[in-house]
């Protein structure tokens, strides 16, 4: 009898990075990049991953901001494939002047009562809910292309959070948080058809271990 392919996707957050440090919102003019300790993480998990996967061809994908970017290239370059941005894999789209800001200065200058999942949580914001929706149609477009097949997607916390919502079925509101750990690896497989409904039943494989961390 034969078995169905496997559809693998592989989620890894970014490496440590400057913004995270120096408590700024990163956006594509205030993140400026990983440090060197996040190329180290980098470096390792792509040499872990072409270790893990043995051969197998792999697309990767990033968001467009360079943290993502760079954590990305070091993957690509271990897996012998050039990397493509998605932005949709981005983390919080947040207003353009909110760039750069301390982080802390932003959550209390722009505080928007009531938020939480379908209110934003600062004005100007992305709610929960809309990140959701973003980051989950970019992680379907990707599972649907590379049905059968393996991709890895690096992008941000909110990126693997929102995987538990699109391929594990979680209510938009959870009833537990995660703590997703810089260059940390976590895999879904299915073995049904992606593009179908009702939608595939997906496998969690590991959930955030730091691969090549360090």
């Amino acid at each position: 009898m034969t078995r169905p392919p496997v559809t693998r996707l592989l989620f890894v957050r970014h490496g440590e990075s400057h913004h995270s440090l120096d408590g700024v919102i990163g956006g594509p003019e205030g993140c400026r990049g990983l440090t060197d300790r996040g190329r180290a993480q980098a470096g390792a998990v792509g040499l872990s991953l072409a270790g893990r996967l043995g051969g197998t061809a792999a697309a990767v994908y990033s968001s467009v901001l360079p943290r993502a970017v760079e954590t990305a290239d070091a993957i690509g370059a271990a897996l012998g494939t050039a990397p493509v941005q998605h932005c949709g894999l981005c983390t919080w789209h947040l207003p353009p002047h909110a760039d750069g800001m301390r982080t802390a200065e932003f959550q209390d200058s722009h505080a928007a009562g009531g938020g939480g999942v379908f209110r934003p949580f600062e004005h100007g914001n992305e709610t929960w809910a809309e990140l959701v929706a973003r980051t989950g149609s970019a992680i379907t477009e990707i599972a649907q292309r590379h049905a059968g097949g393996t991709a890895v997607l690096v992008g941000h916390s909110e990126t693997v959070e929102s995987s538990f919502h699109v391929l594990g079925g979680q209510p938009l509101y959870r009833a537990f948080d995660l703590k997703v750990a810089p260059a940390s690896v976590t895999e879904w497989s299915t073995d049904g058809d992606p593009s179908a409904w009702p939608p595939a039943r997906w496998t969690l494989h590991c959930c955030g271990g730091a691969e090549g961390a360090g």
